[in-house]
C-alpha cells in the first residue's frame, strides 16, 4: 500500500472497463495507483454489460475507435486471458414499415462498410424465424459482430496491471481532491495518495468527481438500462440467431446460453447509484418483444439494470481538464464503452505520457477533437 508520502505518477479513479484499461496501459511504464470505491471492480456498468463488438454501432468517433481495437481483440497479448475475446455473431437491424427512412439513413451512413447489406422482407423471416408474420419490412443485416467476453477483457486488463507492480485497492471512495502545488492530493477514508496526475474513470460519478477536483462540467447524463432474461419459444435453434435490435433502438434481443437476453433499450435519466430494474421497464420490455416475435413471456428467469452514462452527442470525453491541471477525463462511454476500450485506453494512456498517438487508431480515422472536454455540442 502506498503511504501518504509516497509520489506516484498518476492515480486513475474507478476500475471498471475505462479505468482498468487505461491503468494498464499507464502501468507498463509508470507508477500507478487503482482506486475502486466498491468491493471489487466493475461493480457497475462493466459488471452489468452484454456487450457486443460492432464497428457499426455508434457515433463516428466510436465507431473509429472500436474499429481500431479490432486487432488487440483479435490477439490479445500473451497470457493476457485464456480463451478468445470474440464469439462471431451476426446482427440484424429490423424496421417496421413505418421506420424504413432510417434503414435508408444507416444503409447511407454506413455505405463504406464491407459488412452490412439490405435485406427483404423475404430475406429478413427466413434468418430470422420468430418474427411476427408482417411485422418487419426490411432490415440491415451486419456480418461483423462479435460477441465480447466482457469478463475475460476486464480481469485481462487488471492481471496486466497487477503484474507490472500496479496497486488496485477497493472499498476507496475518493472523499477529497485537492492540487497541492504540482501534485493531486486525493482521499479515501483509509488514506491520502498523491500523484502528478489523476484519471477520472468513475464512470456515472465523473461529473461529481470533477466538480470535486474544480474541472468543469461535462454534462454527463447517467441512463438505466434494464435486461432480463427469458426461455426461448420451443423448437428454436437459439444458437443459430442473431443479435435482433429494433432499427430506432426501441429493443433488442440476444441469444445467450440457449435462452434470450431481451431490453427495451431504454435510456432513463438516473442520478448516480446502484441501479436496479425499474418494472415499468420489464412491463414495456416484454410488451414491445411480444409484438414484435412469436414470443410469450411467461417466465423471467433473470433481471437486472445498469446505468449508461452519455453526454450530450454520444461520444466519449477523453482529454485534460482546460480548468485544472493535470485532472485527465476518461468518462461518458455511454453503451459502446466495451467494445472501444483497447483503443480509447491506449489513446488515453499516449496523451497523459504526452507520447504520440498510435497510429493505428489515427489510421482509422479517429479525430482526437471530437472527444474533447472543451468540444462544441458537448453540453445541451
Amino acid at each position: 500500500m502506498p503511504s501518504d508520502a509516497t509520489l506516484l505518477d498518476v492515480i486513475v479513479i474507478g476500475a471498471g472497463i475505462a479505468g482498468a484499461s487505461v491503468a494498464a496501459e499507464l502501468s507498463d511504464v509508470a507508477r500507478v495507483l487503482l482506486l475502486e470505491q466498491e468491493q471489487v471492480p466493475g461493480y457497475h456498468t462493466t459488471g452489468r454489460s452484454a456487450a457486443i463488438y460492432s464497428p457499426i454501432y455508434g457515433p463516428q468517433p466510436i465507431r473509429a475507435l472500436t474499429r481500431a481495437s479490432f486487432a488487440f481483440f483479435q490477439a490479445p497479448p500473451e497470457g493476457f486471458c485464456e480463451h478468445p475475446l470474440l464469439r462471431p455473431i451476426e446482427s440484424v437491424f429490423v424496421a417496421r414499415a413505418d421506420q424504413i427512412d432510417r434503414i435508408d439513413a444507416m444503409e447511407a451512413e454506413l455505405s463504406d462498410a464491407p459488412s452490412i447489406r439490405r435485406m427483404t422482407r423475404d430475406a429478413l423471416a427466413q434468418k430470422v424465424p420468430i418474427l411476427r408474420a408482417g411485422y418487419a419490412e426490411c432490415a440491415i443485416q451486419d456480418n461483423g459482430s462479435s460477441e465480447i467476453d466482457v469478463a475475460g477483457l476486464h480481469q485481462g486488463y487488471l492481471r496486466r496491471f497487477k503484474a507490472n507492480g500496479g496497486m488496485l485497492m477497493t472499498r476507496s471512495p475518493v472523499t477529497g481532491l485537492a492540487r497541492e502545488s504540482d501534485c493531486w492530493r486525493v482521499s479515501t477514508p483509509q488514506n491520502d495518495y498523491r500523484a502528478a496526475i489523476v484519471v477520472n474513470a468513475s464512470g456515472a460519478w465523473a461529473d461529481e468527481l470533477g466538480t470535486m477536483a474544480g474541472a468543469e462540467r461535462i454534462g454527463l447524463v447517467p441512463k438505466r438500462r434494464t435486461a432480463i432474461m427469458i426461455d426461448a419459444p420451443d423448437g428454436i435453434n437459439v444458437g443459430a440467431l442473431p443479435v435482433i435490435i429494433d432499427a430506432d433502438e426501441e429493443f433488442y434481443l440476444k441469444p445467450d446460453a440457449g435462452k434470450l437476453l431481451i431490453s427495451p433499450a431504454n435510456e432513463d435519466p438516473e442520478p448516480p447509484c446502484d441501479v436496479q430494474p425499474d418494472e415499468m421497464d420489464i412491463a414495456i420490455c416484454i410488451d414491445r418483444i411480444e409484438r414484435a416475435f412469436d414470443i410469450s413471456v411467461r417466465r423471467i428467469d433473470s433481471k437486472w439494470a445498469g446505468l449508461r452514462s452519455f453526454v450530450a452527442d454520444k461520444s466519449p470525453v477523453a482529454g485534460f481538464s482546460k480548468q485544472v491541471e493535470g485532472f485527465y477525463w476518461l468518462a461518458g462511454q455511454g453503451g459502446y464503452g466495451i467494445q472501444s476500450a483497447p483503443a480509447l485506453a491506449r489513446f488515453a494512456a499516449a496523451e497523459i505520457l504526452a507520447q504520440p498517438i498510435p497510429a493505428h487508431i489515427l489510421e482509422e480515422r479517429f479525430n482526437p477533437d471530437t472527444v474533447r472536454p472543451d468540444r462544441t455540442g458537448l453540453q445541451t
